[in-house]
């Protein structure tokens, strides 16, 4: 197949590029096309005639850019899904798989998280502008399998980390974060700060790994239901900064700002399905290779990474 992925430079994206796989694939970031501009996306359907799409872009952060800029993040979304599914649907795409968060899960719900349960509630009131835009990419998809029959997918990843990551301060997820802060206090002989007091639980995913499982996707799932495909192996905030300091051999004290909001407790996710398919355990990278190597290459390319502007 021919397969176009969007946000083809982000940190998803950018791991298809070291991928062996039979597929031609076609990767655009915002570089080449803002995604929340109609016209731009039709011509990039129109330029690129594929077989199918894995649909990456968004517009993403963690929890104080959520906070801060919650239209934002659902104005965004909502152009940039519209646009990509829209003109897939009238291109006569045959198959496209978007990827969510399980952000779209309820705040109040059943652990672990399963995927009939995102939409019986609201999420959380951290990041609700970006949670619905990425619930109504699952709900857009459902209307254009229902109206159209297109066989258009979601799946749904946990907290996602590697190397071409957004290390923005503001902007980026926990783990870039956190490997920025320890760094930057290492060069700086300081001790990093950190939000919260450490103790919410969240389960990682190395960004490779989702990419092998989103080409697994395309060929093996076919279902209107989303699926979860993240591994599922709580960890502490606090034991990642733990982590990210051996790895970077950094042994300085370490300062947790109770003041600042920490997020969701915890928020565990069912992966059952994804197994049932025939996904292995064994083929997700362990936390502990994934943070080495995400680290190894932070420390090799700093600071011309992307989000050090700040």
């Amino acid at each position: 197949m021919k397969i176009l992925v969007t946000g083809g430079t982000g940190m998803v994206g950018s791991a298809f590029r070291n991928l062996k796989t039979d597929h031609e694939l076609v990767l655009y970031g915002s570089e080449q096309y803002d995604l929340r501009d109609d016209q731009q996306v039709d011509d990039m359907f129109y330029r690129n005639q594929v077989d199918a799409v894995i649909h990456l872009a968004a517009k993403v952060g963690g929890v104080k850019g959520n906070m801060d800029f919650m239209a934002d993040f659902y104005s965004d979304n909502i152009k940039i899904n519209t646009n990509v599914l829209d003109s897939a649907r009238s291109h006569g795409v045959k198959k496209v798989v978007s990827l969510l968060s399980t952000c779209v899960y309820p705040d109040a719900v059943s652990y672990p998280l399963t995927e009939e349960q995102v939409h019986q509630g609201e999420p959380h009131y951290s990041n609700f502008g970006y949670a619905y835009a990425k619930r109504m990419l699952d709900v857009h998809s459902r209307a254009l399998r229902k109206q159209y029959g297109c066989n258009f997918i979601c799946a749904i990843p946990n907290n996602l980390y590697g190397p071409h990551d957004n290390f923005d301060l503001e902007t980026g997820h926990v783990i870039p974060a956190i490997i920025r802060k320890v760094w930057e206090a290492k060069l700086t002989k300081t001790a990093p700060v950190f939000w919260g007091d450490g103790s919410p639980l969240r389960e990682f995913t190395y960004a490779p790994d989702v990419a092998r499982i989103l080409l697994y996707l395309l060929e093996k799932y076919d279902s209107s239901v989303p699926i979860n495909i993240g591994m599922t192996n709580e960890q502490s905030i606090s034991s990642i900064v733990d982590l990210v300091c051996k790895e970077l051999d950094v042994s300085t004290s370490i300062i947790w700002d109770r003041s600042k909001p920490a997020g969701q407790f915890r928020k565990p996710s069912s992966n059952k399905n994804l197994l049932k398919l025939g996904w292995e355990e064994s083929e997700y990278t362990s936390l502990e290779s994934g943070i080495k190597q995400m680290c190894e290459w932070f420390s090799t390319n700093y600071p011309n990474i992307r989000g050090m502007n700040k």
